[in-house]
């Protein structure tokens, strides 16, 4: 099947995963030092546009990356919005704005709090306050000097509000992590199993095959499902440490075998993250097929698009 041929398949559009749009087109804001550095050193960069940003730069930044995305085929765009000390409120605010501005033109926003640096206790305050204001729960444990405490706290806000819960987990492509063991363990010890879903988990790749089996098999007893973000971590710098060869993509085509669902996203766009994202989805999808050798044009429109119905249900 050719690109057009998938494209003409694609009747419904994309939807879009995972994105952080509140940070949309700031990549200009930092210096090529700055979008070099680190990830968890770019968790603390990041701040400089948090700070300066108004609800209304704010407002106009995700209108603008909304009307990208649907200009590019995304129906529906779930995304992670900065809920924290540095922002207040201001990006969910604004988020919430143009989430009904939206609606009639034609792209569903949804969003979830992304809690850089962990539940502090500002931070922990806030949100609790806005939990109405989100769709769906979002966390980032590493991020937190407690990872089990950070989940604890995101796991019994999904039991009180009924509401899916979104981790980062094993961005880091290493076999140090074992995050998404641990999540899938966590979802099924709090009864919250088809209720969880794992974002990235690309450190999966780096197991040898047993693991990588036992940690499918706990994900499929957890319900977990996924969503991958293809170009996220293409740009990790090349190191001497030893694993199976593999590439820095979440392993789609072994999930798929064992019956897991898979959706896709973008991640970051035009941000200090990733400054030259344009947020395609056609790239992420074709990215992820390359990589993964999944050619069905069925299971492609799946990762495409049906499997994200399943990740808002």
């Amino acid at each position: 099947m050719s690109i057009i041929r998938l494209k003409s398949k694609l009747k419904h559009g994309f939807i879009n995963c995972h994105a952080h749009i509140d940070r949309y087109g700031t990549a200009h804001y930092f210096s090529a030092e700055e979008k070099s550095a680190h990830l968890f050193e770019k968790w603390k960069i990041v701040n400089k546009i948090k700070r300066q940003s108004s609800e209304e730069e704010y407002y106009y930044r995700i209108l603008q990356g909304c009307l990208s995305q649907r200009d590019l085929g995304v129906r529906k765009l779930i995304s992670f919005i900065d809920l924290d000390e540095t922002v207040g409120t201001r990006a969910i605010d604004a988020a919430l704005r143009v989430k009904k501005e939206m609606k009639p033109q034609g792209l569903d926003l949804i969003i979830g709090n992304q809690t850089v640096g962990g539940f502090t206790p500002a931070n922990l305050k806030l949100f609790e306050d806005n939990m109405d204001k989100l769709d769906f729960i979002g966390g980032l444990p590493k991020s937190d000097e407690d990872s089990n405490r950070h989940l604890n706290i995101l796991f019994n806000a999904a039991l009180s509000t009924g509401k899916k819960v979104h981790v980062h987990v094993d961005q880091m492509n290493t076999d140090e992590e074992l995050e998404t063991l641990i999540l899938a363990n966590k979802t099924i010890k709090t009864g919250l199993e088809g209720r969880v879903v794992a974002v990235h988990a690309i450190s999966i790749a780096c197991h040898e095959k047993p693991v990588r089996d036992m940690i499918y098999q706990k994900s499929k007893e957890a319900g977990l499902q996924f969503v991958s973000c293809p170009s996220a971590w293409i740009d990790h710098k090349r190191s001497e440490r030893q694993s199976p060869t593999h590439n820095s993509i979440t392993p789609i085509d072994e999930m798929l075998e064992w019956g897991l669902c898979v959706a896709i996203g973008t991640d970051n766009i035009e941000d200090v993250y990733k400054p030259y994202c344009d947020g395609d989805p056609m790239f992420e999808l074709r990215l992820a097929l390359e990589c993964c050798k999944v050619y069905d044009d069925s299971t492609l429109i799946d990762l495409a698009y049906n499997n994200g119905l399943k990740i808002i249900d």
